[in-house]
């Protein structure tokens, strides 16, 4: 095992490109052909007691869910406790990795598992979507090229533009749509049409020809197509096209319940599911029966407007500021506040199992230094 194995499997676990785009993850410190040894060390934050552990632990990586890199670093020395983390841990052979947003998004993820403490059977009750779905556009499918040829050069063109990087969808290529239909022209003087007469209105029959392309490979698919089309001027058309969201991936969820449950029930049962003997409620009515709820873990905010423009009753999350609870509670969505890291570190067992069956020999293990900053007295 080295530390790109470790590296494959949390990208196949939280795949990357489902980070938010300010988000800074991925492998923070280490080299990737270096050697893997066990155990790894999971935790929320990585601070000098978590170090201090790993150490102890002589553990080989650090997966730390909050990148510990997230201000620009101007120097890399012990002067602060957060430069001082990084070195030690360079200094120990210690791979660090964050999949914070990442991990969030996936199905099966964090905030999946929070979405679980909505039920007492330990599933997500109802139907589950994102709040903000993840949109992906292949990058073999950034444009679509449209042209229209006569019926006897279809195949010609199709097959040059596959050549020239056009036509891949997946593990699939020279892959087309042609619809037939009627193609008008008038020639001037200067033209040379390859079907009728110049200074004749024609009329010929067509096939539309569309095939999607990188806009790496566009200048030269049009080269391309203009070098095999038997037009003198070729119709190119060239439409951009959008990622399509995948309605399971993404930031937040919202939770349409089987049944309707009182906000004071579902406090309760996220007590249980987070392990915490409070958490705190803004509603005007805790008896009040709610259907749709929101869910985002540690500080969701930013979710909270998109929460009720969806219908939420109830928004979940970890922390939010004093006004921001009261707009929410001026639009009539109430909320429930586990703190921010309680929030998130229930996922840590599942994580490790998932990981440990992934890298055989390897163990992967929970922090025990790792806590929330805040305490009660």
């Amino acid at each position: 095992m080295v530390v790109a194995d470790l590296v494959r499997v949390m990208e196949s676990i939280a795949p990357l490109s489902f980070a938010e785009p300010w988000d800074k993850v991925g492998l923070h410190v280490g080299r990737l052909r270096s050697p893997l040894r066990s155990p790894v060390l999971l935790t929320i934050d990585l601070n000098e007691a978590v170090l201090a552990e790993a150490e102890r632990a002589n553990a080989g990586a650090i997966i730390a869910y909050h990148p510990p890199i997230w201000e620009p670093l101007k120097t890399l020395t012990d002067r602060t406790p957060k430069e001082r983390v990084l070195l030690r841990a360079a200094e120990m052979g210690m791979a660090v990795y964050s999949p914070h947003t990442a991990l969030d998004a996936v199905p099966g993820g964090m905030t999946d598992w929070l979405c679980e403490g909505l039920s007492e059977t330990g599933k997500v009750p109802g139907d589950c979507r994102a709040l903000k779905s993840h949109a992906a556009r292949p990058a073999t499918a950034e444009v679509k090229v449209v042209t229209f040829v006569p019926l006897s050069d279809v195949d010609k063109v199709r097959n040059a533009m596959a050549t020239a990087g056009a036509g891949i969808i997946g593990s699939y290529t020279v892959c087309s749509f042609a619809a037939p239909g009627s193609g008008t022209f008038l020639g001037d003087e200067s033209s040379h049409p390859s079907v009728g007469r110049r200074g004749v209105l024609e009329s010929v029959s067509e096939l539309r020809l569309e095939m999607v392309c990188s806009k790496a490979a566009l200048p030269l698919a049009i080269e391309t197509l203009r070098q095999f089309h038997p037009y003198e001027e070729p119709p190119i058309d060239v439409y951009e096209l959008l990622p399509k969201p995948t309605r399971g991936i993404g930031s937040g969820r919202r939770v349409a319940l089987d049944r309707p449950t009182p906000i004071r029930v579902l406090a309760e049962r996220m007590k249980k599911h987070i392990g915490r003997s409070v958490v705190r409620v803004a509603a005007s009515e805790l008896d009040k029966p709610v259907s749709v709820i929101g869910v985002c873990c540690g500080a969701g905010a930013e979710l909270a407007t998109v929460a009720s423009a969806e219908g939420c009753e109830l928004f979940i999350t970890g922390e939010m500021r004093h006004h921001e609870i009261t707009a929410c509670l001026d639009r009539g969505l109430s909320i429930l506040l586990g703190e921010h890291t309680s929030t998130e570190r229930g996922y840590l067992p599942r994580l490790a199992k998932r990981m440990e069956a992934m890298l055989p020999g390897i163990a992967c293990i929970v922090s025990k230094n790792d806590a929330d900053p805040l305490t009660t007295v």
